[in-house]
């Protein structure tokens, strides 16, 4: 009887990978199997069902496919991982994607089953985990939806900027009344405590926009809940499958607004998360038109101050200034405490600093978002920004500004770019730049200033890209970044919490090893 192998759960990619490479079908491969063997050879199918995981081959099988590609046997085993799965692609921003290995864990029924059991233990609702797909679905299309655009731009007609009035107007050309209701601020549940919350609008289909009396003293919000109710009627017809918009608390924007909790997921709960998203691109789309804004922020030079120009929030300035840039590697983080996020986008691919769903125990305080919710006197902040990824520095540069919501509650904004690509477009030396200024940072306990070298390069890139604040941010200290706290290369980890004595089981084994030796 033949023995089959036990070792082998990374085998289907590894012969994946490898028929892959050499551009070789599995007709072609258990063509040149009989070839070798033609008594024991796999079949077309079997090798199939050996890639995804589904089948095991005996030791026989496996000899007769490591011939043909001229491999040792042991090659395709666990022991080895000398391999690169096949279209694991880095994505275009975010978080890197894994490999679904071994395949037979990753099946669609398994997934459907893991999913809501890892929702329900960790606590996380059906909707946040609808609002991390759609993430990761802006991210790895750095936010290109251009269907939606169009749509916005052809009710909009491009034209820039839009009052309170035209926006009212557009509302009544598409059939929507407008009725205004009143309501004082209330408390709302806001993970183990309460905050003061402002339900700002909400839709009634078919076709009624009912707005708090308040955004009549706040144009810039009233202006946003018009242009995304607007979207809800012309890209879903109205039909009410829409967060009403409030803030703060569990019935705020993020949008948990007016439902259950429960630990799952279910289609409404994707569906409804994709149209508010919809209706906030759109609004973003028709508030600031492509090109008409594109020619704005290169006149202002990407200052979100020049919102007030505008009447338009920062955050919608921001969000949609990551969209029209012809510099496509940005990042946006909404913040309300440290380690505790609103809202991310990272279409440049910036780790993220802990803490998006739930509130981080150690997240790192010289990320600039945090450093400004601590601290109550400044209202803006420009930051040079180093951090170590994969054991090669990456260099960034934002813009923070701490705003107050409706509620009156604090939060805080930051917008940013990473500069390695600019820097190597213009013809600078990326790798020593960056090197430069993290070794730099290191010897001065964490932040340095940035030397004359390297502040030209980046000086003239923020010419080029017409951003002010990244000029602005030279006049300050580059930081040391980390995702977090406890893991800052900085000798005494960031100078806040105390340095770990915890120990990685892989140094206590190795130390166990070299002591035996």
């Amino acid at each position: 009887m033949e023995r089959l192998i036990r070792n082998n759960h990374l085998l289907g990619t590894k012969l994946r990978s490898l028929r892959k490479e050499h551009r070789i079908t599995l007709e072609d491969l258990s063509a040149r199997c009989a070839q070798v063997a033609p008594t024991s050879a796999p079949s077309e199918s079997y090798l199939s069902m050996i890639e995804s995981g589904s089948r095991s081959p005996s030791q026989e099988v496996l000899a007769v496919i490591a011939k043909v590609f001229q491999r040792e046997p042991s090659w395709f085993l666990d022991d080895n991982a000398e391999f690169t799965p096949v279209g694991r692609k880095q994505a275009a921003g975010g978080a890197a994607r894994i490999a679904f290995e071994p395949a037979f864990l990753f099946s669609r029924d398994l997934l459907q089953a893991a999913i809501p059991e890892l929702l329900s233990q960790t606590g996380t609702t059906g909707r946040q985990f609808a609002h991390l797909l759609i993430r990761s679905h802006q991210e790895s299309s750095r936010n290109e939806y251009p269907e939606l655009e169009r749509t916005a731009e052809r009710i909009g007609e491009r034209a820039f900027p839009l009052t309170v009035p035209d926006l009212m107007a557009l509302c009544k050309r598409h059939g929507l009344e407008i009725r205004w209701f009143e309501h004082k601020a209330v408390f709302a549940r806001d993970n183990d405590h309460e905050v003061r919350s402002v339900f700002r609008s909400f839709f009634d289909p078919p076709g009624t926009i009912y707005l708090n009396k308040a955004l009549q003293g706040d144009p810039a919000r009233l202006k946003f809940d018009l242009a995304s109710n607007l979207g809800h009627k012309v890209l879903h017809g109205g039909d009410g499958l829409k967060s009403s918009h409030a803030t703060g608390g569990e019935i705020g924007e993020s949008p948990d607004s007016g439902l259950p909790f429960h630990a799952g997921i279910d289609t409404r709960d994707i569906l409804l998360a994709w149209k508010d998203f919809e209706c906030s691109f759109f609004a973003g789309a028709l508030l600031c038109p492509k090109v008409p804004f594109r020619r704005f922020l290169t006149r202002e030079r990407h200052r979100i101050e020049a919102s007030r120009k505008l009447e338009l929030t920062p955050a919608v300035i921001m969000r949609r200034m990551t969209k029209v840039s012809s510099y496509p590697y940005w990042h946006f983080f909404d913040a309300d405490a440290p380690g505790h996020f609103l809202a991310v986008y990272r279409g440049n691919g910036i780790p993220l600093p802990w803490g998006s769903m739930s509130q981080a125990t150690d997240p790192c305080p010289h990320w600039a978002v945090f450093r400004m919710v601590d601290s109550a006197q400044r209202l803006s902040n420009s930051q040079i920004s180093i951090i170590k990824e994969n054991e090669r520095w990456q260099l960034y540069c934002c813009h923070t500004l701490r705003i107050r919501d409706m509620a009156g509650r604090s939060h805080v904004l930051s917008v940013g770019i990473d500069l390695l690509p600019a820097l190597s477009a213009n013809g600078a030396d990326v790798l020593d730049i960056a090197n430069g200024i993290g070794e730099e940072c290191l010897r001065k306990k964490g932040q340095a200033k940035i030397g004359r070298a390297a502040a030209e390069a980046i000086r003239a890139v923020a010419n080029i890209l017409s951003i002010a604040w990244v000029e602005d941010a030279l006049e300050q200290p580059a930081r040391i970044i980390c995702p977090r706290s406890s893991r800052c290369p900085r000798e005494g980890q960031c100078g806040v919490t105390p340095a770990t004595r915890g120990r990685d089981i892989n140094d206590v084994k190795n130390e166990i090893l070299m002591a035996r030796k």
